[in-house]
This record gives C-alpha cells, structure tokens and sequence, in this order.
C-alpha cells in the first residue's frame, strides 16, 4: 500500500511511489556484475566440432573448462584476465591420438628418425660409438626406408661399416622390424641356421647369411640390450611427453603400457623394464598433470592371475591418467614387417601370407579372463585374416559373457584391411569399434604398392565401406608412423601416398568428418565423451590454434601444417 507523504498531495505521491518502484526494478539490470573469466581467445574461426560443427569466433575460459563460445560479444559479457586476439586464426580442439608408443630417447639411442641417408645413419653411428667406447650397445629407432635417398632398407653390412666394434640395434618405424649389426647377431646367437621364431622371421642375403633384419620377433636381439635405470629415464619420458603438445595432441592413448612396476602381489614383476608404467604415469602426472597430455594407459594382458592381483580395470584414474583397454598385443605382425596376416597370398610371393601371432583358443582365453574382470579390449588386428580371428573371439565372449547390447566399447586397433562383409556385420551387431590410423596409407604407400593386391590396395585403411555402409565406430590415431595428426588428416580426405597416387577415392571422406573422427571421436573410447574433444560449455579448454583453416586450406597446407599454440585445461602449454 502507498501512504501520503506530509505535505505532499495524492497525486505526487503516487507519482513518487511509481518512480520508487520503477528505480528499484530497474536497479539489478545496472548493478549486475559482469562474470570475471581467465582468458578469452577472440577474432578468430573457432571449430567447436559439436554436434551441428558450429563455428563461431571466440571462447571464453575459466579454470579449466570453457565457459561459452560465441562472438565478439564475449569481450562484453565477460571481464577476461587475459585476451588473445587470434588475428583470423582456427582454433580447434586438441587432438585425440587414440594410439601412440611413447619413444623417449635413451642414452645409448642415435636419432636415426632423423637420417636421410645410409650416410647419415653411418655418421651417428660412428660419432656415438666414439662417444660410449668399443662393446657398448648403441640404439635407436623410428628409421625408414622411404626417408633415406637409398629407399631402402638399412643392412648389417651398413652399420658394421659405421660401428664394428660396438653392437647396434636400430627399430624401423612402426616397431614390427628391426636391423642388427654383426657384433649384434652374435651376442644374440643368431647365424645362418637360426630357425625363425614362432612369430617372426629372420631375414637372409643370397649367400644365406642374416641381413640383420628380423621382422616382429624383436626381443631376439632387444632382451640382450642392458636397460637403463627408470631415473635415467624419467627426464626423456617427460621431454617426450612435451614434444607431441606441439603436434596439437592433448590427449593420447599410451599403447605400450603396463603395471609391470607394481608389487609383486599386485601383478607386478621383479626387475622391470624403465618404461612408463601405469604407477609412474600417476607420480610424473601427480607433480606436472598441468603440462602434460592427458593420458588414457593400455595395458599388455600379463595372464590372468597377475590380472586378477592387480586389483583395477578400464576406468580407473582420473582425468590426466586413466587405465584403458587391454592391448594391444598382437593378433598379426604389420606391413612395417611385412607379416600382416592377409587371406590372400602377398603379391609376388605365392603361398605367403603373413603370420598369425596366436591360436584362436589363445585369443580367446585372454579376452575372457579380461573381460570377467571388467576390461575394455583393443587387440591389434592389420591383417584382414586377423580381423577376422579377432572378431570371432570377441563377439563369443561378448554374447558369453552377456556384455552384448551394452555399453562396453571394445575395438579394434589399426583395421588396415578390410575384413570379409560377414565379419563387418558381426562388429556392427556386437558394437565393435576400430582406432584407425589414416596416416599409414601415406607413409606405408610403398609397402602397400609392394605386397598388396589391387582391390586391397584400393581400400587400405578404409573409413567410408566399414563407418558408412557398415556404421562401425570410428576414430583416429598415429602410432608413430609418423606422430602427427596432420599426415593423418591429409591422408583421410585425399587418399594420397607420398608419390600423389590416389588409393580408392571412394574411401576418401570430407573435413569435418575428418576432423572430428581426431577430435570428438577418440574420447568415446575411454568414456569421456563428455568432457573433452569438442569446444562446448562445461568441457575442458583443450585447444590448438592454427595458422590456417583445415576446412579451406589446400590438402597440401594442412600436410605440412604447424600447431602455433596448444591450451590444456586452458593453459598454455606450447607457443610456436
């Protein structure tokens, strides 16, 4: 009720009562303060990668997650800390690498990745020999025939020229061979009457002498290499680490992973190996979480009672380390070999084709014993034949076990070959996913071209025939042939090799499809859909700036495109 103010008529007293009122509603539309955010990135082309791929021009960031996206307005709705003005740059979630081998160097490692000839790999040989003195071990690894003039495959008789004195093991790219020098071999007893191993091949030149390569059997020559301590090797896992925030990949799935360090009653072993294990992970993330990718850990089955002891399963951790699959150990070889198991004769040599690494009762009992305590599975499968065994293993255990129809996730690592419609329809119908790696086409093009026939040459590493006429899930990876999304993403949309052959056009998918398969696909698989791989309210500002947009950019700009900035939980964490 209005009451008359002393000495004032009727009529300007409610005349003032109005006012009152007016003033009073309208009072929090001035006083209302504007929200406070760390940081706004504007005048740029944000891909949200959501649902709809909506593009916008600016993000605003507090804390760790993303506030809103929208346009230059967001300098006016909120009070930023700090503004980056983008200057027409793309901003992008950060990549999502669903399967990377973490390659730190050792002390004893030559960077032979490096190498553009069989002159520069001798160089480094020669120099690190001098460097450790005569019988010490030099290493190294990530070399490949394509990246030397020679185009070809390095030999014993090359780094016994370099190195005689010293014995050297050098991993091709893709870790599915590798080339021993003399002093090597003999450490290792191999000669020219070693048999091959069960899994692997030990190549010979035509006097019937070892070549120094052996194909997938590795550790033939690898477990006579003394380790160094996990101490020497803590500072090159993080250096390591840091190096892919510069590719724009703010999230990786470590498929090289294990528990080998924990206690012996808790599934661990005495005396293992210096890599990054599942508890190490933990203690380097627990002191630098902030600067490092988030990580989401295979883990190698390690046979069922050590399993068992250990206590955890697919989902533990947190949101920088998490435990993932287990894989991905390995159905077949690869084309890196080349043993890929294949159900046709490689081309050029009649009755070969590949080998398979186990028996399908073998395959069989280490997806049951994983999944009866609550693991995710991610087998490695290239090969067409072993897609085939690796399916037909899942989808028993699946439909045993009753986990058919619910949300368990299980994929297939790599799926370079296209498997038999029949097999495709059972991944459809029991859920199976694939983590492919698009970038194989572009760097194996010469293996492909070498070993595979022309219908499987065409639809190598295929996405449209499985993830659109078959609707199998989808996202990508590198593992390390080469780490970069980039390759990966020229790969998908042109379906081109180094020499600009096209392979099965009708394979090649577009942009956004491509992007997103990097981006918001890869978290489905370790059931953080939610929180992170695309530019949305409530997710993590996990983001890269490009200095160009993969949406318009010529295939050739996005090929050697460079990441000029990476944002983890909104932190800059790399400047070029």
């Amino acid at each position: 009720m209005l009451h008359r103010r002393a000495g004032l008529p009727l009529s300007h007293a409610l005349l003032s009562g109005a006012l009152l009122i007016s003033a009073a509603w309208a009072l929090p539309a001035f006083a209302k303060p504007v929200p406070s955010v760390d940081l706004i990135l504007h005048h740029g082309r944000v891909l949200t990668v959501d649902k709809a791929f909506s593009i916008r021009s600016a993000v605003a960031i507090k804390g760790e997650r993303i506030v809103a996206t929208g346009g230059e307005d967001l300098l006016r709705r909120y009070k930023a800390k700090k503004v980056i003005d983008l200057g027409g740059r793309t901003v992008l979630p950060g990549f999502t690498d669903t399967h990377l081998h973490p390659y730190p160097v050792a002390p004893s490692d030559i960077p032979v990745a490096s190498a553009h000839s069989v002159a520069e790999v001798q160089a480094m040989l020669r120099e690190k020999a001098k460097a450790l003195g005569p019988g010490q071990w030099i290493t190294g690894s990530q070399w490949q025939e394509a990246n030397l003039v020679e185009n070809r495959n390095l030999s014993r008789a090359d780094l016994d020229a370099a190195a005689p004195d010293n014995p050297v093991w050098l991993v091709r790219a893709g870790a599915h061979s590798g080339v021993a020098n003399s002093a090597a071999l003999k450490i290792a007893g191999i000669d020219r009457n070693t048999p091959d191993p069960k899994s692997g091949l030990i190549e010979h030149d035509a006097s019937g002498e070892p070549n120094g390569i052996i194909r997938e059997s590795l550790d033939l020559v690898r477990r006579h290499i003394p380790p160094p301590t996990w101490e020497q090797m803590r500072p090159a896992n993080i250096a390591w680490l840091k190096s892919i925030l510069a590719l724009g990949i703010t999230s990786f799935f470590d498929a090289s992973g294990s528990f080998n360090d924990e206690p012996l009653d808790k599934g661990g072993i005495a005396n293992p190996p210096p890599t990054l294990t599942f508890r190490r992970a933990q203690a380097l993330y627990a002191q630098m979480g902030a600067e490092l990718p988030r990580i989401t850990m295979y883990i190698d089955h390690p046979g069922a009672e050590r399993l068992k002891a250990f206590g955890h399963h697919t989902g533990y951790g947190d949101a920088h380390v998490r435990l993932g699959p287990i894989g991905e150990m390995s159905v077949d070889g690869g084309f890196t070999g080349p043993t890929a198991w294949l159900l046709a004769d490689y081309k050029g040599q009649p009755g070969f084709r590949g080998k398979g690494r186990m028996t399908d009762a073998e395959i069989l009992e280490l997806t049951q014993s994983a999944a009866a305590l609550g693991w995710q599975m991610g087998v490695h499968a290239i090969g067409d034949a072993a897609i085939v065994q690796a399916v037909n293993a899942y989808a028993k255990v699946l439909d045993s076990q009753k986990l058919t129809g619910k949300d368990h996730r299980w994929f297939l690592d790599h799926f370079t070959i296209m498997p038999p419609d029949a097999t495709m329809a059972t991944m459809k119908s029991h859920a199976i996913a694939i983590a492919q790696q698009p970038n194989f086409l572009y760097n194996l093009e010469g293996r492909y071209e070498a070993t595979l026939d022309d219908w499987r040459l065409a639809h190598n590493n295929a996405v449209v025939t499985p993830a659109h006429r078959f609707g199998l899930f989808m996202a990508f990876g590198s593992d390390n042939l080469p780490v970069n999304p980039m390759v990966g993403l020229y790969a998908a949309i042109t379906r081109k090799g180094p020499s600009g052959r096209v392979h099965g056009p009708e394979e090649a998918i577009d942009r956004k499809e491509a992007i997103r398969r990097y981006t918001a696909d890869g978290p489905y698989l370790s059931w953080e859909e939610g929180t992170k791989g695309t530019i949305e309210k409530g997710k993590y500002a996990d983001l890269i700036v490009l200095p160009f947009d993969p949406l318009t950019a010529a295939p050739e700009v996005i090929l050697a495109g460079k990441v000029d900035m990476t944002f983890l939980g909104g932190r800059l964490v790399y400047q070029r």
